[in-house]
C-alpha cells in the first residue's frame, strides 16, 4: 500500500501531491488495478491534514479514471498509467542513481540536485517542443 508524504516547501497543494503521488505509483507500476488506496481516515491521522483535503485528492483521481470509491469498503484503482516503457525503468534508475551519487561527490545538496534536474528537463522539453 502507498504511503503519501507531504512536502510544505514545495509550493503545490496537499491535495494535488496526493494526487501525483498516486500517479507516480501509477507510472512506476507500484500500484495496481485492484489495489485499494489507504482510507481517508488512515490519510488523515498519518499525514495530520483535513479528511476533506484527501477526499478532493481522491474524487480527482476518480473523475480522472484511475480510482473508484466502493461505499463502505474504501477506493480501488481502477487502471494504471505503467507503459510499455516500464522494462526500461530498471536501467535508467541505475543510470540516475550514479549520477546522483557524482552530483553529491560534487558537494551537491538535495535542493541543488533537484535545481539542477529541473532545469535540465524543461530545457530538454523545449528542445523538444522547437
Amino acid at each position: 500500500m502507498i504511503e503519501f508524504h507531504l512536502d510544505s516547501g514545495s509550493g503545490v497543494s496537499p491535495y494535488m501531491q496526493i494526487v501525483r503521488q498516486v500517479k507516480h505509483a501509477l507510472r512506476l507500476d507500484l500500484l495496481h488495478e485492484g489495489d485499494q488506496l489507504p482510507t481517508v481516515k488512515d490519510v488523515v491521522a498519518q499525514l495530520a491534514i483535513n479528511p476533506n483535503t484527501v477526499l478532493k485528492a481522491y474524487r480527482e483521481l476518480e473523475r480522472e479514471g484511475l480510482v473508484e470509491p466502493r461505499p463502505g469498503v474504501g477506493t480501488f484503482v481502477t487502471r494504471t498509467l505503467a507503459g510499455d516503457s516500464l522494462a526500461a525503468h530498471g536501467p535508467l534508475r541505475k543510470d540516475l542513481e550514479r549520477w546522483l551519487v557524482k552530483a553529491r561527490m560534487a558537494g551537491m545538496d538535495d535542493e541543488s540536485i533537484e535545481a539542477l534536474f529541473m532545469t535540465t528537463f524543461r530545457s530538454a522539453r523545449q528542445e523538444d517542443i522547437a
